[in-house]
């Protein structure tokens, strides 16, 4: 008995010794990991003055010389003339090279016309900006010096979720302020980061910690500061970095060419979700369900059709819709890749040639309502005029949906102003189309409706319980 007390004593005293071996000296890593790690400050300059008002108001035309001083005594206050000034703000950044490479946010840089980089020791050079790239917020900077601190460059796919991290930054113009905490979780999609698989920390981030450096246990930098998620301003228990691995490929694009290229598929890609993967025959939500496929792209050269399910990339399972186009993005252009898809419930393996990202814009439209449901979706749909498929996107087929009363569809999501393109794999080319469609759904089940939003298609899933 009392040998077997020893042992778990002794297993007791193994596993503390074990966990506290995980834990960082702070102290230690603080003296000799802070020196690198810099306050980056910029300054907007101001316009000259002119006859411009406050926040670009402009004055009426026509109006006689007394009539300008006046309306300009009126909006600048007394004495009549607007003095504009400077715009000035703070970040964070860390040195990578001796020479003075500084890595720092986009964000923090961005139309800056004064780039001022003060070091641990107290000095501040100028610096000038090598290249930014506002997709993964990355910005390359470089001072003139030489024999500087640098970090140690860690990766982000050795971490571990649970385990310790610190950042150091100047929070609030703080500088050198070190706050840790753990990872949260590693590849996190967010909105207006789609290239970026985010590390969540509960590392405490505030304005300032933009663009400084996230430590591993071992003192390597895994990840730089970007974003925090707060209803206050303030840190609230949820911040993010973007991870070393990408940040180093911008880096080396950088460098060499001043941008980013970056790889493309040409698709539209949104989440499967339970009742989609449903509709699709699949044993659980999982991948990345294609809802367009851009015209002249790899993946129309490629034959992937609208409603696949991709699940690998080269052969990387792919869980969520937001896990590939960092991956896609990573990947050299004119590089072949295989691509695992679902296709109708059969699984298909599909060569294809990454392409580059095209800079591409948005287009929005909305639509007005008037007619009243008169099927069991309960959503009234008209044609589209050549007017309207310009405005909207859709360069063939569809029906306009015009009103949306209670029932199957409303309780999908679908809005007036969609654009209905398939019904569980139906193509719907007109309103005919669409009414023969509707009358022959089935009731209990899942279905899968094609449907374009704001130039934007996505799939939803919808189910009629009753005639």
């Amino acid at each position: 008995m009392l040998k077997k007390l020893r042992w778990c004593l002794f297993l007791v005293i193994l596993i503390n010794h074990n966990a506290w071996a995980q834990v960082p000296n702070l102290p230690q890593m603080v003296k000799t990991k802070g020196a690198a790690v810099v306050n980056v400050s910029t300054t907007q300059k101001a316009p000259p003055e002119s006859d411009k008002l406050p926040n670009d108001q402009q004055l009426p035309e026509g109006l006689p010389p007394e009539m300008e001083e006046l309306f300009k005594h009126f909006f600048n206050g007394p004495g009549g003339d607007y003095i504009p000034r400077d715009t000035q703000s703070l970040g964070s950044g860390f040195i990578i090279s001796q020479d003075g490479y500084v890595l720092t946010n986009h964000h923090v840089v961005k139309d800056a016309d004064e780039i001022v980089v003060k070091l641990s020791d107290r000095r501040e050079l100028l610096a000038k900006v090598i290249g930014s790239d506002a997709r993964t917020d990355v910005a390359l900077l470089k001072v003139d010096a030489n024999d500087l601190p640098v970090v140690t460059i860690g990766s982000a796919d050795k971490l571990e979720v649970g385990e310790p991290v610190f950042a150091i930054g100047s929070p609030f113009g703080f500088e050198q302020s070190v706050t840790d905490g753990i990872v949260s979780a590693k590849g996190r999609s967010l909105p207006g980061g789609n290239y970026v698989p985010f590390i969540q920390t509960n590392v405490a981030i505030n304005p300032g910690n933009s663009g400084g450096p996230l430590f591993n246990k071992d003192g390597e930098v895994v990840g730089i500061n970007s974003q925090i998620y707060s209803r206050t301003g303030g840190f609230m228990g949820l911040s993010f970095a973007i991870p070393m691995d990408v940040v180093m490929n911008v880096v080396s694009q950088l460098k060499s060419t001043g941008k980013v290229a970056r790889g493309w598929l040409g698709v539209q890609i949104q989440d499967v979700t339970r009742e989609l993967a449903e509709s699709f025959g699949m044993q659980r939500p999982q991948g990345a369900l294609v809802s367009k496929i851009i015209p002249g792209s790899p993946a129309e050269k490629a034959d992937l059709h609208i409603g696949d399910i991709i699940i690998e990339f080269n052969g990387k399972e792919i869980e969520t819709s937001g896990e590939l186009p960092p991956m896609v993005g990573m990947t050299p252009i004119n590089e072949n890749a295989k691509l695992k898809i679902i296709r109708q419930g059969e699984t298909k393996t599909v060569p294809i040639m990454i392409g580059l990202l095209p800079e591409q814009e948005e287009k929005l439209a909305e639509a007005q309502t008037e007619d009243k449901p008169s099927n069991k979706l309960g959503i009234s749909v008209v044609e589209l005029t050549g007017e309207q498929r310009e405005a909207l996107d859709v360069a063939k087929g569809g029906v306009l949906v015009k009103n949306v009363a209670n029932g199957p569809a409303k309780n999908a999501g679908i809005q007036p102003g969609d654009v209905i393109l398939r019904i569980q794999g139906t193509v719907i080319r007109n309103v005919s189309d669409f009414n023969k469609s509707v009358s022959n759904l089935p009731v209990g089940k899942s279905l899968a409706l094609l449907v374009q939003r704001r130039g934007n298609p996505m799939f939803l899933a919808l189910k009629i319980d009753k005639n």
